[in-house]
C-alpha cells in the first residue's frame, strides 16, 4: 500500500467539523458573568483565545482564576453549552468532505477536549459516526493541553503512521498536539481562533475545510 492510501486525518471537533461558535460565547458570557466580568464578543475571543483555558481566563481577568473559580466557571459554562449546543449543526461541507475523504481510500479519526460522553452520542446522531475508525473526547478534568490525549488517540489507532496524519483543527493547540506526536497540522480559520492567532503557530492556516483536507492530501504525500 502506499503512502496515499494510508493518509490519515485527525480532526478536531469543537470549531471544526461542529460550527458552535455562538453556543461557546453564551456559554463563555454565562461563565464570566458568575464572576462579575464583562461580556465578551466574538472577535475578541478569537483574538484572545488558547489553552489550558485557565490561562484564556487569566487574559481577561489579569490573573489565573483561583481553584474555586475554575470550578465554578466551567461548571456554568457546559451546563449553557450543553442547553444552546442543540441549535449548533456540522460546518457547511462537512458531511461531502468526510465522503469524499473515506471514498478514496484515507482514513479518519476524531480527537476533541469535549467530553466524551457528550461527544460520541453528538457524532452518531448527526450520522456521521461511521466515517470514523475512532471517537475520542476528553475523559479526564477540563483546562488541560491536547498533545497528552493526542499520544493516546494515535496509539489506538492500529496501521496509522503520525508521518502520514494530517490533524485539521481551529486552535493553536491542535498543531501543538500534532507536532507533539511527528505528524502535521493545518489550522481553520472558522472557529476559536483569529487568522492573525493562528499564522503565529507557523503551519498552513486556511478559511474553510474544503481547503483544509486539500492541504492535508498535499501533506500526506
Amino acid at each position: 500500500m502506499g503512502m496515499q492510501q494510508a493518509a490519515h486525518i485527525v480532526w478536531d471537533w469543537n470549531g471544526t467539523l461542529f460550527h458552535d461558535n455562538d453556543a461557546i460565547i453564551v456559554a463563555t458570557n454565562a461563565a464570566f458573568a458568575e464572576l462579575g466580568l464583562e461580556p465578551i464578543t466574538l472577535e475578541r475571543y478569537r483574538a484572545l483565545y488558547c489553552v489550558p483555558v485557565p490561562k484564556f481566563y487569566e487574559r481577561l481577568m489579569g490573573r489565573l482564576p483561583t481553584d474555586a473559580e475554575w470550578i465554578v466557571m466551567d461548571e456554568i459554562f457546559h451546563r449553557y453549552y450543553a442547553e444552546q449546543r442543540a441549535r449548533c449543526a456540522l460546518t457547511t461541507g462537512a458531511t461531502e468532505l468526510l465522503d469524499g475523504w473515506r471514498s478514496a481510500g484515507h482514513s479518519q479519526s476524531i480527537l476533541s477536549m469535549y467530553q466524551h460522553e457528550e461527544l460520541v452520542p453528538l457524532v452518531r446522531r448527526l450520522g456521521i459516526e461511521a466515517q470514523f475508525i475512532r471517537v475520542d473526547g476528553r475523559t479526564g478534568p477540563s483546562g488541560g493541553s491536547k498533545a497528552e490525549h493526542m499520544v493516546r488517540h494515535l496509539g489506538g489507532l492500529a496501521g496509522v503512521d503520525p508521518a502520514r496524519t494530517v490533524v485539521i483543527g481551529d486552535a493553536a493547540d491542535d498543531a501543538v498536539a500534532a507536532l507533539h506526536v511527528g505528524a502535521r497540522a493545518v489550522l481553520y480559520t472558522g472557529g476559536s481562533h483569529s487568522r492573525a492567532s493562528l499564522e503565529e503557530v507557523g503551519v498552513p492556516v486556511v478559511d474553510t475545510l474544503a481547503e483544509a483536507v486539500e492541504e492535508a492530501r498535499r501533506l500526506a504525500v
